[in-house]
């Protein structure tokens, strides 16, 4: 039972400076990962212990902790052991929602972290797209040299700027890049790889200008892969994009419909095809009109799940879009505007009364400011990936919840009586006997659970831990929980 308690203790927001201190000694090593991954808050005093503490496992969990700005987890940057810079890199994991690094930690791992790290980095969404994008023009010469890699978000003047570059390495930097994007040299690059398929060989035909040879010799290829790197590879000849629009594989035909560019024959071939969803995809074209997409037999899934969108990694959405498509007739559209934070208050009041379950939810999950009668009514109609995050959005109503949902049938729905604020103790007492474990577990942590009840729970195989991150939970207790 000693761990579960340490657990509870080091989450519990009410545990005091001294108490979170005590948990950093090697004699609970049970609470360190909890503590310096899970919890939310730290004092200054506990940063400095956990960023100067002697074991690096310490120090790579808090750098891996999905509620810690970046500028404070910055000061491991530098940390000595490989394990701490890596979990660093990698960030807290693709199930949660990463905080962005700050510009200077960003240059430092460009300047000093190994490929491999770098790797990890670029994928972790924790760099913000406008941190990549300045990399052209950044004083230091090994990170201009970067700059390549967004090579589609950079303006005319920006890429003209690189192969001018006083320094040797950016004009390097530059000069792969035109070597990436010359179809002969590909071709030469391809004929020294080994047939069979290969992570280089499937680099340069997914990515890379193709000759004519080479499109011709997928074309009458037995790969099964070939026809779809045909349908994606933005260099292929409109004719051939044609004659893959007629494939009978529908991946391939699906992966044309997204093309940024069709003639308007395929994309009307496409608007009839057999299949729903490459029917769905060529409906969402911008060129098409709203009476061109009404025409379309397209299906919107509402058993999809709805997710928060790392904001700070993708590049700001044009207004007039976002415009265009909150006004559109078509549910996707909609969807699209309603992931923009930026959308403007008129639009967010349109969105947050639309007939579409997706528009609605995506609003409540990427809002800054979403109306607060929304999210509750997110929470309670949809029942995808994520929906417990909306009760965590900014302004979600908690007061009154527990006389409106205590005996809620849907667990779910029944565990938002514990947000309330003025929860009555007999009912907290009540729902941490509910038939739900996780409804027990966030009444147990309730404020308002009579102290009979919250003392009685820390002998509870179940909800011991939860009992101990209860923040009423009195400071004499914490404190014999350490020195038991």
């Amino acid at each position: 039972m000693t761990a579960p308690l340490l657990h509870g203790v080091a989450v519990n927001p009410a545990a005091p400076t001294d108490v979170l201190l005590r948990l950093l000694t090697s004699r609970h090593k049970e609470a360190w990962s909890p503590l310096c991954r899970q919890r939310r808050d730290f004092p200054d005093a506990v940063v400095d212990a956990i960023v100067t503490h002697p074991e690096p496992r310490v120090r790579a969990d808090f750098v891996r902790n999905p509620y810690v700005d970046g500028e404070v987890r910055g000061r491991l940057v530098d940390d000595p052991e490989w394990i701490v810079r890596a979990h660093f890199a990698g960030g807290p994991g693709h199930e949660w929602l990463p905080q962005p690094l700050p510009d200077w930690v960003v240059d430092r791992m460009y300047t000093t972290y190994g490929n491999e790290e770098l790797g990890q980095l670029i994928t972790s969404r924790q760099v913000p797209y406008r941190t990549l994008l300045g990399h052209a023009a950044h004083p230091m010469a090994s990170i201009r040299s970067t700059a390549v890699q967004m090579w589609a978000g950079l303006s005319e003047e920006r890429r003209a700027a690189l192969p001018a570059d006083p320094h040797p390495a950016v004009r390097a930097a530059f000069e792969r890049r035109m070597r990436e994007e010359d179809a002969e040299e590909n071709e030469r690059q391809l004929n020294r790889l080994p047939p069979h398929n290969s992570h280089a060989r499937s680099h340069i035909l997914v990515n890379r200008p193709l000759t004519r040879a080479v499109v011709d010799s997928l074309l009458h290829g037995t790969d099964e892969e070939d026809h779809w790197v045909l349908a994606h590879n933005h260099s292929t000849p409109p004719d051939v994009v044609a004659l893959m629009a007629a494939s009978p594989d529908t991946g391939v035909r699906l992966e044309v419909a997204g093309r940024a560019v069709l003639a308007r024959e395929v994309v009307e071939l496409l608007a009839h095809d057999r299949d729903p969803g490459v029917r769905t995809a060529v409906s969402v074209r911008p060129e098409l009109t709203e009476a061109e997409r009404a025409a379309i037999d397209y299906v919107v899934d509402q058993d999809e799940d709805f997710l928060p969108i790392p904001h700070h990694t993708r590049p700001p959405r044009d207004p007039a879009v976002t415009t265009s498509r909150a006004n559109s007739a078509h549910p996707l559209l909609r969807r699209h505007a309603a992931t923009d934070p930026a959308l403007p208050a008129a639009l967010v009041a349109l969105l947050a009364e639309d007939d579409d379950l997706g528009v609605r939810v995506l609003l409540a999950q990427n809002h800054p400011a979403p109306p607060p009668e929304l999210l509750l009514r997110c929470h309670l109609e949809y029942t995808g990936r994520e929906r417990d995050r909306l009760t965590t959005r900014p302004g979600f109503p908690v007061t009154g919840l527990a006389a409106r949902f205590a005996d809620a049938e849907d667990p779910s729905v029944r565990r938002l009586a514990t947000l309330d604020p003025e929860l009555q103790p007999a009912c907290a007492d009540a729902l941490t006997r509910d038939p739900d474990p996780g409804v027990r577990a966030a009444a147990a942590r309730h404020p308002r659970l009579p102290p009979r009840r919250l003392l009685a729970l820390l002998d509870d195989e179940e909800l011991a831990g939860d009992g101990a991150a209860n923040p009423v939970l009195p400071l004499a207790v914490m404190y014999g929980l350490l020195d038991a």
